[in-house]
């Protein structure tokens, strides 16, 4: 695995930042907005925050005396791809189980014909 990849694994590896970034899909937050969404103290989602950003999963601006969350689709990207790699695997897995549902749906219709036949 690509070691710049780390960091936003890091951050996906926790469900409370995953809800965070599910709840960010939808629309940028400050952080007060994030603390209110959670049973956590603002400390805590701060941290949060800290390690989704330095995943580069989210970003994080200054807009007065908020601080506003927001996805950055940049930084799900790579991840999207290298989950990709993956997708191969399923295509090959489905197909092979289709082609043996096929196969068993043809012999099958195959053994009533020459049953319906014989009688």
């Amino acid at each position: 695995m690509n070691s710049h990849l780390q960091p936003a694994f890091r951050a996906l590896s926790d469900p409370t930042r995953r809800a965070i970034l599910l709840r960010l899909r939808n629309a940028d937050l400050t952080i007060t907005e994030v603390v209110d969404q959670f049973d956590l103290t603002r400390t805590a989602v701060r941290k949060h925050i800290t390690i989704l950003e330095e995943g580069e999963l989210i970003t994080v601006t200054p807009r007065g005396r908020e601080r506003v969350t927001s996805l950055n689709p940049d930084g799900v990207k790579p991840i999207a791809d290298w989950f990709s790699y993956f997708n191969q695997y399923w295509d090959d897995a489905l197909n092979s189980l289709k082609s043996v549902i096929e196969k068993s749906e043809l012999e099958q219709a195959h053994s009533e014909n020459h049953n319906n036949n014989q009688e």
